[in-house]
């Protein structure tokens, strides 16, 4: 290509047909709408907080789960907030409800399964955010297309077999009281609203879908939800149940019976999110255990530098004196069953006990180590039934707390659950890989994956055929991105038609 400028005169630009190829190619990436839901941070880099605090902010968690059915398209959320457990983190994504729509933000949870925003009305609920977010309130009375879920109803009934939904013999609406397990928690009734939803199709077109779904209108808050540090504008239960958005939108045909992340380690944060499967080639599946209210899965050894801790496989199982191991990306760190805790933090210590000095910090086993970095420490395996293993680096189960004299003070994330006969695998876990949830085959993958790259998405049609979407980075709305590719095509055909282009450069 050969372009000359003199100042003041127009310039004229010669392209050739090999930039003709260059922007055909361009054309195909730019168009191809990619799937990938940008995680921002949410929090200052200063934000410190005690293994302590991160403990009782995840026992707070009150676990529920997902659903399944045959997709045309990919389903796109904004996604905002960060993984990173000394500030503080958490994931939330904008919704758009009502008509005309007005937008919320909401706190993305694995571990619940129904949509729930504050409402006008609302007693205890927090009027500003330390998120520097705008809290917002739905109304029902002013959007066209709301309308009432009474006991009557058939999706009434749904939530009501999950302990969802409940019915009030008074007024006969249905309704529901989320507790979790510090006490706070919500209580409201259901509603049927319009959602407005960004979805990518097979042949790669982002389109707006408006689609009616159920969830809930939250008229009381109490305990943790009413505080405004890290106040949003509600919850957004992505579990399994049938009031699951995931379960609506999949039984209309609107998105997939599938789900996936990959959060991004690093201090930086991000990532991506979204409703489809990540491909990947080297990606391992393992069983969901079925008819749980979790993503259960069968844990069956931990191995430490390669030897298997003795520890009876039992476990780590689920019935019905035993919650099992569940995977859960709302949890912020790891828990191991009682049974399992000590065998693990004995097999890390002994194993650099010639290069560290182990300590006790605030309860917690921590160890002085001289190294910035934790490389020292062995490589962790957890072992899954049908073969999937998930390899632990020293930065997946390790925390730097602070440093002492110089040295860094490394402790061990995973917490003991005591008397519950549970293991629940967090985000300090699941970062820097993808995660899919396919519920439609009932399993979960993961892939060690650098979550800063993009990813290609898999959408199977009705006809169980496989087609795929590249998923890039989405920096604009779909009306730029529109209006971006049509300019690209405009002057690709003037460019085949060896028409003239001329830049007029003023000086």
């Amino acid at each position: 290509m050969q372009a000359h400028f003199l100042a003041g005169k127009p310039a004229i630009l010669t392209i050739s047909a090999t930039v003709i190829t260059v922007l055909l190619q361009t054309a195909f990436v730019l168009c191809g709408f990619p799937t990938t839901l940008t995680l921002e941070r949410a929090f200052p880099t200063n934000h410190h907080v005690e293994l302590t605090e991160l403990k009782d902010r995840d026992s707070l968690r009150h676990p529920r789960i997902l659903q399944q059915a045959s997709v045309p398209s990919v389903v796109d959320f904004p996604v905002q907030g960060t993984y990173d457990p000394y500030r503080v983190g958490l994931y939330f994504t904008r919704v758009q409800l009502g008509s005309p729509p007005k937008e919320y933000f909401v706190q993305i949870d694995t571990g619940s399964d129904v949509l729930w925003v504050s409402c006008n009305s609302c007693k205890g609920c927090p009027r500003s955010s330390g998120l520097q977010l705008p809290i917002q309130f739905y109304d029902p009375s002013s959007s066209s297309t709301a309308s009432l879920i009474y006991c009557s109803d058939q999706r009434c009934s749904l939530g009501t077999q999950a302990s969802d939904s409940n019915c009030s013999g008074q007024n006969n609406q249905c309704s529901y009281t989320f507790q979790y397990g510090d006490g706070s928690g919500t209580s409201g009734f259901y509603v049927s609203d319009q959602i407005h939803l960004d979805t990518i199709s097979g042949d790669s077109t982002l389109s707006n879908t408006s689609v009616s779904i159920v969830f809930g209108c939250s008229m009381s808050q109490t305990g943790d939800l009413t505080k405004s540090d890290r106040a949003v504008d509600g919850i957004f239960g992505f579990g399994q149940q049938g009031l699951s958005v995931i379960a609506q939108l999949s039984s209309q045909g609107v998105a997939p019976d599938a789900f996936s992340h990959c959060l991004v380690g690093n201090g930086a944060g991000g990532g991506i999110l979204v409703l489809g499967q990540i491909m990947e080639p080297t990606m391992v599946y393992t069983p969901l255990i079925p008819s749980q209210p979790h993503y259960n899965i069968n844990l069956l050894s931990i191995s430490v530098n390669g030897h298997t801790l003795s520890i009876d496989p039992s476990m780590f199982a689920t019935s019905t004196s035993r919650g099992g191991t569940i995977i859960d990306s709302g949890t912020t760190l790891a828990y191991l069953t009682e049974e399992a805790f000590d065998p693990f933090v004995d097999a890390i210590t002994q194993s650099v006990s010639q290069s560290v000095r182990p300590l006790i910090s605030k309860g917690n086993q921590c160890y002085l180590v001289t190294s910035s970095t934790p490389e020292i420490f062995p490589t962790v395996s957890l072992n899954f039934a049908g073969g999937a293993s998930m390899v632990l680096r020293p930065q997946d189960y390790l925390l730097q707390q602070n440093s002492v004299g110089g040295a860094a003070v490394w402790c061990i994330g995973f917490q003991k659950i005591r008397g519950q006969g549970i293991t629940i695998l967090g985000d300090l876990v699941l970062k820097d890989r993808i995660v899919v949830y396919d519920l439609g085959g009932q399993r979960i993958g993961w892939a060690n994956y650098d979550c800063t790259k993009s990813v290609n998405v898999s959408i199977t049609s009705s006809g169980g055929r496989s087609e795929y979407v590249n998923a890039g980075q989405i920096s604009g709305s779909a009306s730029l991105q529109n209006t971006c590719c049509s300019l690209i095509l405009v002057i690709i055909v003037a460019l085949w038609l060896q028409l003239s282009v001329v830049i007029v450069v003023f000086s």
